[in-house]
């Protein structure tokens, strides 16, 4: 079960924290993991990490707002590895400038940072690797939001919870696209990640129900399953890994 042997992934942003984990658990299912991250030296040492205990990585340092660099990359990966890419995860969404502040004191230089490399982002990850996954019949799209894109709050996040929310809406419609071609379209929205972890996050820890943080193998652990021959029948769907902090 779970056996993801003979598939290829892309994941992006997975040069740490949770994209990390992703890559990690999918090449230990036996996928082929290409490694993305903005920073070359983070996306190598992933891809390293994986090889050594016999996993198959390649490392692909890019901007996912790119359109270009992504193909390019895509292009390599399909090369390195062997095989098309047929798992994509869509997990890069922190631009260099957040855009974190109350929307009112936020000089409009920042607003497009946040919505380039969540929604365009994803839009120029989908495009470089969809028409493959059509044309064999297979294909996962998995896309990482957050619960900012459905819960407001005063902290600041509404350029970030604009982003998630406009790639959530592109991912809805995309499923339903896609679904006659055997390629499933899923969101996982996650809550407060260990990566986040401080004096001020550790209190809101104690309010989430199972009583700590999000890990980098819980993403991972989620992401495989959507990612599975499993899945199959499972696409259009926003699944909430969050502690039990948000139910629906």
């Amino acid at each position: 079960m779970f056996d993801l042997s003979g598939h290829a992934a892309l994941v992006t942003g997975a040069g740490q924290n949770a994209g990390a984990g992703i890559a990690r658990a999918l090449a230990a299912r036996g996928a082929a993991v290409a490694v993305n991250d903005l920073v070359a030296e983070r996306a190598e040492a992933v891809a390293k990490e994986i090889t050594a205990v016999g996993g198959t990585a390649l490392a692909v340092p890019f901007d996912v707002t790119d359109r270009d660099a992504v193909r390019e990359a895509v292009a390599r990966a399909r090369d390195g590895l062997g095989r098309s890419v047929d798992i994509m995860v869509h997990n890069a969404g922190i631009a260099a400038d957040f855009g974190q502040g109350h929307f009112r004191t936020l000089e409009p230089s920042r607003w497009r940072a946040p919505i380039e490399i969540n929604l365009f982002g994803a839009m120029n990850c989908v495009s470089a690797v969809v028409d493959d996954m059509c044309e064999t019949g297979w294909g996962r799209i998995v896309q990482i939001s957050s619960g900012a894109a459905r819960t407001g709050s005063d902290q600041g996040l509404s350029l970030y919870g604009a982003g998630k929310s406009g790639v959530e809406g592109f991912m809805r419609h995309l499923s339903q696209e896609l679904a006659p071609s055997g390629v499933t379209v899923n969101t996982l929205a996650l809550g407060l990640q260990t990566n986040a972890a401080g004096a001020a996050t550790e209190v809101f820890a104690q309010k989430i129900p199972t009583r700590r943080l999000g890990r980098p193998e819980d993403v991972g652990a989620a992401v495989v399953y959507l990612a599975s021959p499993e899945a199959s029948w499972l696409t259009g769907q926003i699944l909430n890994l969050n502690g039990g902090s948000v139910t629906s």
